[in-house]
């Protein structure tokens, strides 16, 4: 009978110090990502602010008989997609205020507003909120980001983003 039995594998303490250096790896990956996210999701708030100022742009030239539409409107022209029209993507809730033309009276315009679903936390969706009108400027905000962007700060020249 044999009783040397070779076993070998790795001790407690090797598979802690593994651990330890995963977990070391991890608490300095996840902000980074977690950041990459949220400049993902502004990003793509911008983008689709842009597709809607193009869309009330089309609407308000053909089938808006020279008033913008509202977001159920845009959809039903098929002029943005099913998604946009849910009113959230990215982490993002947009919304649209068309005011209608008032012959020899105003003109017709638009406001539309992008705000993070999340404002604050380690699960935040976006650091800005953002806002165009309908003569395409795009404006952006870090204040206060459960409130949409007002007229007045809509008007303002101090939070104009670059292209």
């Amino acid at each position: 009978m044999n009783t040397d039995k070779n076993i070998s594998g790795f001790s407690l303490i090797e598979l802690l110090i593994v651990v330890a250096i995963i977990g070391i790896i991890a608490a300095i990956a996840v902000p980074n990502l977690l950041a990459s996210r949220r400049a993902a999701n502004e990003a793509s708030a911008q983008s689709t602010l842009r597709t809607i100022h193009s869309s009330e742009a089309t609407y308000q030239a053909t089938a808006g008989n020279g008033n913008f539409g509202s977001m159920a409107q845009l959809v039903a022209a098929r002029m943005i997609d099913a998604q946009i029209g849910t009113n959230v993507k990215s982490g993002y809730r947009f919304d649209i205020t068309p005011i209608d033309l008032v012959p020899d009276v105003s003109l017709a315009y638009f406001k539309a507003t992008a705000n993070p679903v999340i404002t604050s936390g380690a699960t935040q969706t976006g650091g800005r909120k953002f806002g165009l009108q309908d003569n395409g400027v795009m404006h952006g905000q870090s204040d206060s980001l459960a409130a949409p962007l007002t007229d007045t700060e809509l008007a303002a020249s101090n939070n104009v983003m670059g292209n």
